[in-house]
């Protein structure tokens, strides 16, 4: 079985039993802009970041719904539950420049059972399909440092005292893969603990990813350890994370499987610390920092990225926000110049609310950015930085825009 086959029998096995209503959860990112070089709208990031600042500087449209149904209610609380979610985005939200300007891409991104609340696991859930799993994130740069996504079956939320366990056996199927086929590219066996009380509203979240080779002339396998220390702030009105990550070999990713063809050699080190608070009613912010050192006996893999940023955002009225949005990426190759980007955002947007997360949102925007010449030499064909891009060899570029955004 293949994984485009994966709907329709969630869609047959449904008609199997009595199900109550459709649960759904929808997000919508609308963009259109003008540059400062009479053309479109540009997005800024620079080469060898592992993300770049959100606000004024998405491209395209992306569109996402999940679905979740619930076929079966047990007698002691159990339920079993179907989830899909089909996603819709232009090649200008993917950044995939092979793909033709202006081509769109439906998706399955997730597509899994789950047998929720059981009794004899203590309120524990089992699964199996394609899901985002325990994915942990920077909102204001979309920097998923913790991301063990993917294919596969797993045990999840076993209390253990106050905290809680959960494994999974994940496969990389990037959508075209065989279900649970082992010897196909590599495997992975992922280990997480959550909840250990360390100190007054904060807890330590580990993680152990270990990643199994298929055997191939040049494929390896690897390991990434996480540490996560969550705070609760503000009475919960905000929190702070902090991560250590180390991986080799092909676990030097986010916690999912990497480059295969990277060996002992190749070392991450990560530290991420993300912080969000709604200080008042009307002011809100989020702050990220991101240090990551990779290291290699091939200087090609060789670099350390450094990132720091946050977003402002205060409510003049109650539907009337101002954002403002700074970030500044380096990039220091072993063997090469050290790169820099630097993004400023300032936007005004019509909002439900005057809370940092509140939407559905309407901004207006403008974007300044400004890069070095090494940060030009490395950018990609055709992307807006490059020498062949629309920016040309200037090293700054505008955008002014709108942008609609919203989550239900």
């Amino acid at each position: 079985m293949r994984m485009p086959m994966i709907a329709p029998v969630l869609l047959a096995l449904a008609y199997c039993f009595p199900a109550s209503a459709l649960d759904i959860q929808n997000y919508i990112r609308a963009n259109a802009a003008a540059n400062s070089e009479h053309g479109g709208q540009t997005c800024f990031g620079l080469a060898g970041a592992g993300a770049k600042y959100r606000l004024g500087n998405e491209c395209g449209v992306y569109g996402e719904s999940l679905l979740g149904q619930t076929l079966q209610d047990g007698d002691d609380g159990e339920q079993v539950k179907a989830y899909a979610m089909l996603n819709l985005g232009n090649a200008a939200a993917s950044n995939n420049a092979r793909r033709p300007e202006g081509s769109w891409k439906i998706g399955l991104p997730q597509a899994y059972f789950a047998i929720e609340h059981l009794s004899g696991l203590r309120g524990a859930s089992v699964w199996i399909g394609r899901r985002y799993y325990k994915r942990e994130g920077a909102n204001v740069n979309d920097f998923l440092y913790w991301n063990p996504s993917g294919m596969g079956a797993g045990i999840e939320n076993v209390p253990v005292g106050p905290m809680q366990f959960s494994y999974a056996y994940l496969h990389d199927d990037q959508q075209t893969m065989p279900i649970m086929r082992v010897g196909d590219t590599a495997n992975r066996h992922d280990f997480q603990l959550r909840g250990v009380p360390v100190n007054p509203g904060g807890t330590l979240e580990l993680g152990l990813a270990l990643i199994r080779g298929d055997g191939e002339l040049g494929h390896h396998g690897g390991s990434m350890v996480t540490v996560q220390h969550r705070q609760r702030l503000l009475a919960g009105a905000g929190e702070n994370r902090l991560a250590l990550q180390w991986g080799t070999g092909a676990g030097t990713d986010n916690g999912a499987t990497g480059d295969i063809t990277n060996g002992r050699d190749v070392h991450r080190l990560r530290v991420v610390d993300s912080w969000y608070a709604q200080v008042t009613r009307r002011f809100g912010a989020e702050l990220v920092g991101v240090w990551q050192r990779d290291t290699a006996h091939d200087a090609a893999k060789a670099k350390t990225w450094a990132s720091a940023g946050g977003r402002l955002s205060y409510g003049l009225r109650d539907h009337v926000k101002l954002l403002a949005d700074f970030g500044h990426d380096r990039v220091a190759p072993q063997d090469g110049d050290v790169r820099r980007l630097t993004k400023f955002t300032g936007a005004v947007a019509f909002s439900s609310a005057p809370g940092y997360f509140d939407r559905p949102e309407l901004r207006l925007f403008f974007t300044h950015a400004h890069w070095n010449e090494a940060a030009r030499a490395a950018a990609r064909v055709n992307d807006p930085l490059a020498a062949n891009g629309i920016f040309g060899t200037t090293l700054s570029g505008y955008t002014v825009g709108i942008t609609f955004e919203n989550c239900w």
